[in-house]
């Protein structure tokens, strides 16, 4: 039985979006998922797989779906990538294999870089040849708040010279580059005080101590602490204008958000895909687990869930297409789909009961990894006080708030 879940949008979807999903389904089941244990084993041959996955999408016009189509991407709208997300997100190898891993950063560098930048770094990601990295967050400060950080750059002639400490830099080990948030102007108002410089991983001065342990296996890149130290970079590096760093960290947060809301609809349909079969298989005390009112309660829960997460992350993306930042939508889905995705995942676990803590199935490393949605990009805490603050400031101004207006 496939594990990859798809959903019907008959109603609301173009035939041509509907046909691409049901290719990008069947590419997922017959290629990525079998080809899913070399990919963890890790070292040549899984390197060697996802160059081979990559050169098949790219064949069959599945490559990086979400990019503007000038850039080499597939020139989805938010929302219709959002249902094609989705199912890239029941496996790591399809987030390499599709090239969507490259979409959060090339969208900012896409914004923001100059024709130099692009042509020097953004292309050659967008096509897969290099990998990126963002070095945002430090060990010293706390990192849901960016404006305490301690990195700083200062321009000495036609150079940035760059100095600090930075961990969870996911990608850092295979990166050709960090996008580095440093302090350039610290006397400046708190949100500009800060600005993104490209730093190449090969110049001197850029050294990763560790790639940092975590309770998850990360295949095909780790969470890297590095060290800069007086590192040069030509000042035409600055990504956008300086003072700008708070400014494009928010615009490459906020689509990466829904991002990660996408790809955990994808894993919470897999583990409730797991979870199914096995009640309707396994037969215990008298009948199938299927049969018995607790799992039926489990099953219609997730069920519940999967679908209120998916049409809230479809709405938050509507209203990006629109113009709109969609801050508590964004927000709101970062929460609610942090939760759904480690709920419908424990309960999946539940029901296989010794199996589904094993590595037999993917399951236990999917659990583990559900555990980090709740911290990246924003931990909930924030992310529930923003929402909260946008809401009560609509009531202050004398208005009201309610989904989408109405």
């Amino acid at each position: 039985m496939k594990v990859t879940g798809i959903q019907t949008y008959d109603r609301t979807i173009s035939p041509e979006l509907k046909e691409l999903r049901q290719r990008v389904k069947k590419f997922i089941d017959e290629k990525v998922i079998p080809a899913e244990s070399i990919f963890e084993k890790g070292g040549p041959e899984s390197d060697q797989i996802i160059l081979e996955l990559q050169a098949l999408a790219k064949k069959e016009n599945l490559w990086a779906p979400g990019l503007p189509k000038d850039i080499g991407g597939g020139g989805l709208s938010f929302k219709e990538y959002a249902l094609i997300n989705e199912l890239v997100g029941v496996s790591d190898l399809a987030w390499f294999a599709l090239g969507t891993f490259t979409t959060q950063d090339a969208i900012m560098l896409n914004l923001y870089g100059t024709t130099e930048l692009k042509e020097k770094w953004l292309l050659p990601m967008v096509r897969g040849e290099i990998y990126q990295s963002a070095a945002l967050t430090e060990p010293e400060v706390a990192g849901s708040d960016p404006t305490l950080i301690q990195t700083t750059a200062v321009l000495e002639g036609d150079e940035w010279v760059i100095n600090g400490h930075k961990w969870f830099i996911t990608g850092a080990n295979r990166a050709a580059f960090s996008t580095v948030f440093c302090v350039t102007d610290p006397d400046a108002p708190r949100h500009r005080r800060a600005s993104m410089i490209i730093v190449p991983t090969d110049t001197p001065g850029y050294e990763i101590i560790r790639n940092v342990p975590t309770m998850a296996k990360s295949f095909g890149g780790s969470h890297c602490e590095i060290k800069l130290t007086n590192v040069r970079v030509p000042k035409e590096n600055l990504l956008g204008k300086r003072g700008e760093g708070f400014l494009i960290a928010q615009k490459r947060l906020g689509p990466g958000r829904i991002f990660h809301s996408m790809r955990w609809l994808g894993q919470a349909q897999r583990a409730f895909d797991l979870m199914c079969q096995r009640a309707l298989t396994r037969y215990s005390h008298g009948s199938l687990l299927s049969e018995k009112q607790m799992i039926q309660k489990f099953i219609a829960d997730s069920a519940t869930e999967i679908q209120a997460a998916r049409l809230m992350t479809l709405e938050a993306a509507k209203k990006i297409d629109q113009g709109d930042d969609a801050r508590v939508e964004i927000a709101m889905i970062k929460v609610f789909g942090a939760k759904v995705l480690h709920d419908v995942i424990d309960r999946s676990i539940q029901v296989h009961g010794a199996l589904g803590v094993s590595g037999d199935t993917p399951l236990e490393n999917m659990y583990r990894k559900a555990r980090y949605a709740r911290i990246y990009d924003g931990p909930d805490e924030v992310h529930t006080v923003s929402i909260a603050r946008n809401i009560l400031k609509k009531y202050q101004e004398g208005e009201t708030w309610s989904p989408d207006g109405y």
